[in-house]
C-alpha cells in the first residue's frame, strides 16, 4: 500500500513539473514575439530657405496724394464726383456758395489741382467749408505704399531695397511682394522710432487704399539649408536629436529608427535650420518620436515630402 501511494505521488510531481516548464516556455516564446511598434509620421528632407524677419502693421496709402481746398469759405452747394472716380487736372468736383444774409455771390467752383482718383470726399450738401478745410483728397492709386515705424533697437536690420512680404485678412494664405523704398535719416525723438516706407512692387487690383496690411520685413535669408519642424527635435541629456528612418530589409519587416545628433541653427516661428547632422533625402520622424529610442521599430502612417 505504501509503494502505491509513493508511486502516485511521484507521478503527480512529474506531471506538475512538466506542466510548469511548458507554461514557462510558452510565456517566454510569447514575450519574445511581442514587439512594441510605434506609429509615427515622417518627412523626407529637402533643401529649403529660412527667412528671419521683423513684423509690423500699417495702412495702405497712395505714394502721392493732394488735398483739394476751396478758394472761398461758404457752404457746399453741389458735388459733381464720387469717391473712386478718376478726375483730370482743373476738373470741377464741387461748388461752394459764399453768400450770406445781405450779400449774394456766384457759386465758386472747386477744381482738382492734379489728375488722379478721388479717395475721400465731403458729400453733405450745406456743409460749411473754408480755405483750410479739404473738400476732397486725390491720389495716384497706381503706386501704393505702407508707412511703418521701426523701433530704435531694430534700425540696424533695415535698409533700402529690402524684401518685404505683405498679407491681408481679406486674402488669407496669399502673400504680396513689396520692398523698402525709403528709410528716414532721423528718429522720432518722442517714440524713438524710424519712419520707413514700404512700396508695393506690382500693381494689384486686390489691394485697396485704406486696407490694413501685416508687413514682414525680411532681415536675413538662409538659402540651401535643411529646414525641419521644431517639434521633430527631441532633447536627450541636454542635447538635440532627431530620429532618422532606416529602411527595412524586406517588405515583411518594419523599419527602425536611428537617434541622430544634430547641430541647430536659426529658429523662426516653428521651423529650425539644421546646420549639421542631416542631409537632403533622409526621412525623419516628425510626430510620435517622444517615446522612441535607438533601434525602435515604427509603422509610418504618413510620409510627406
Amino acid at each position: 500500500m505504501k509503494k502505491i501511494i509513493f508511486t502516485l505521488t511521484a507521478a503527480a510531481l512529474l506531471v506538475t513539473a512538466f506542466t510548469s516548464c511548458g507554461k514557462k516556455a510558452a510565456k517566454a516564446a510569447d514575450e519574445g514575439s511581442d514587439e512594441i511598434l510605434y506609429a509615427v509620421t515622417a518627412k523626407k528632407l529637402s533643401v529649403g530657405t529660412l527667412d528671419d524677419y521683423l513684423e509690423f502693421g500699417g495702412d495702405v496709402d497712395s505714394v502721392s496724394s493732394v488735398s483739394v481746398l476751396p478758394d472761398m469759405a461758404g457752404k457746399l452747394s453741389a458735388v459733381k464726383v464720387s469717391v473712386g472716380d478718376n478726375v483730370v487736372k482743373n476738373q470741377i468736383i464741387a461748388y461752394v456758395d459764399a453768400s450770406r444774409p445781405g450779400y449774394n455771390y456766384s457759386e465758386s467752383p472747386v477744381k482738382a489741382p492734379a489728375a488722379g482718383r478721388i479717395i475721400s470726399l465731403v458729400t453733405n450738401i450745406g456743409t460749411t467749408v473754408s480755405q483750410a478745410m479739404p473738400v476732397a483728397k486725390i491720389s495716384n492709386t497706381e503706386e501704393m505704399e505702407i508707412k511703418i515705424n521701426v523701433p530704435e533697437r531694430f534700425i540696424s536690420r533695415v535698409k533700402e531695397g529690402q524684401r518685404v512680404e505683405l498679407t491681408f485678412d481679406a486674402y488669407p494664405g496669399e502673400v504680396f511682394g513689396a520692398k523698402v523704398s525709403e528709410v528716414s535719416p532721423v528718429l522720432d525723438n518722442s517714440s524713438r522710432t524710424m519712419l520707413t516706407k514700404v512700396r508695393i512692387v506690382q500693381r494689384n487690383n486686390q489691394i485697396k487704399i485704406g486696407m490694413y496690411a501685416r508687413v514682414k520685413l525680411i532681415t536675413e535669408t538662409r538659402s540651401n539649408s535643411i529646414v525641419l519642424s521644431s517639434t521633430a527635435i527631441v532633447t536627450r541629456e541636454g542635447k538635440p536629436y532627431v530620429f532618422v528612418l532606416n529602411q527595412a530589409a524586406s517588405e515583411d519587416e518594419k523599419p527602425t529608427v536611428h537617434q541622430q545628433a544634430v547641430k541647430l541653427g536659426l529658429t523662426i516661428d516653428d521651423k529650425t535650420e539644421i546646420v549639421d547632422g542631416l542631409t537632403a533625402g533622409q526621412i525623419v520622424v516628425t510626430k510620435g518620436q517622444s517615446l522612441l529610442s535607438e533601434g525602435s521599430k515604427v509603422n509610418v502612417v504618413s510620409l510627406t515630402e
